[in-house]
């Protein structure tokens, strides 16, 4: 039956109302589901911890959604990253030194994440999927064609991704900024790869340029030095010294040219991790280091390292004349408790001479 038509002055006003109620009525459906289409569905997530652990945390140490980061700069070095399946970890170096660890999730059962050596074809700081619901990639560095790639993702502790490898977000951003187009990315697990690339140490285990394995052996017994400039003549250089180990690695563009046997004059070496980069040379050649501050140790950024700590450090005085004239401003040495060997080599061996030039 039809409505009756309202009567009197206000007839054409509570026709207008009426009116307006029926066109809202069927307007508000659709901006309601806008709402739910747009709103949460377009919301990116953090996922991760938001800060840094501090350096030296072991990398078995690090739970779902944590991370290390111990700070980066693109002029020291080519960088790589080796992603580990089976330990759910990813490990980036920079001229062969480990400056960033990370815990990661990849892909589940059906999705599997490919093993091998990849490179970055492309990268998206505000990525969204073209398959899954338009769902958020932030920060995505793609390594294959067919939907692989590094992005910030949920990190439940196991892989759940659909192949990509998961990252948490602070550490995708700081990855994203620092990487670049080409960069070697190696993927292994067991079974598949070998163990020095599923289990990565503080010094890188491939070849930046290549990807290809680049482990160099432990001294042999009775050898307190082993110096091959030949094998990257060129580049930036970075030293590594494992304090738990009592070995001293010597990279150059990411290769490692020598290593020699560590003591410590004066009692026991220091715990933990630090960063020195070399400040100034003397007239001898002899340089001066400055602490980095890095995370666990920010308070100590810009101090000079004390010379009577510098001293404690003996090498073999025929390697230290190699070192010495390498060793110019911006150099970086890692001091670290973490193991550079993959296995003990045995008892530490009593240097010969236990006073080389100091480094």
């Amino acid at each position: 039956m039809p409505r009756p038509r309202p009567e009197g002055r206000n007839a054409t006003s509570l026709e207008a109302h009426l009116g307006a109620e029926c066109a809202m009525s069927r307007i508000l459906p659709g901006l309601l589901l806008l709402f739910l289409l747009s709103g949460p569905a377009m919301a990116v997530p953090h996922w991760g911890a938001a800060k840094s652990s501090p350096a030296g945390t072991p990398p078995a140490a690090l739970r779902p959604g944590e991370w290390v980061w111990g700070g980066d700069a693109k002029d020291m070095g080519p960088m790589a990253v080796v992603v580990s399946l089976t330990e759910q970890r990813a490990y980036v170096y920079r001229n062969g030194l480990l400056i960033g660890v990370s815990s990661i999730s990849s892909g589940k059962p059906g999705y599997a994440t490919p093993t091998g050596v990849f490179t970055i074809l492309q990268k998206d700081k505000d990525h969204r999927s073209n398959v899954y619901n338009n769902a958020p990639m932030p920060y995505q560095q793609r390594l294959t064609w067919e939907g692989v790639a590094l992005h910030a993702g949920g990190l439940p502790g196991y892989p759940e991704s659909h192949g990509c490898i998961h990252l948490p977000t602070e550490f995708a951003r700081l990855l994203f900024e620092s990487s670049h187009l080409g960069m070697v990315v190696v993927i292994a697990k067991d079974r598949a790869s070998p163990s020095d690339l599923v289990h990565p140490l503080v010094t890188s285990p491939i070849d930046p340029a290549t990807g290809a394995l680049a482990v160099m052996p432990p001294l042999g017994p009775g050898t307190q030095y082993r110096w091959e400039p030949e094998k990257s003549p060129q580049g930036p250089l970075s030293m590594v010294l494992s304090t738990i180990d009592r070995r001293l690695v010597v990279l150059r563009n990411g290769i490692e040219i020598g290593r020699a046997q560590v003591e410590f004059r004066d009692g026991a070496p220091p715990a933990g991790t630090h960063a020195y980069q070399v400040a100034s040379t003397d007239p001898g050649g002899l340089p001066t280091w400055r602490r980095i501050g890095i995370p666990g140790h920010e308070r100590e950024a810009g101090e000079i390292l004390p010379a009577d700590q510098v001293k404690r450090v003996s090498l073999p005085p025929q390697f230290t004349a190699q070192v010495l004239p390498l060793l110019q401003p911006g150099v970086v040495l890692l001091l670290t408790d973490l193991h550079l060997l993959a296995e003990s080599t045995g008892p530490s061996l009593q240097l010969i001479n236990a006073d080389p030039p100091d480094l």
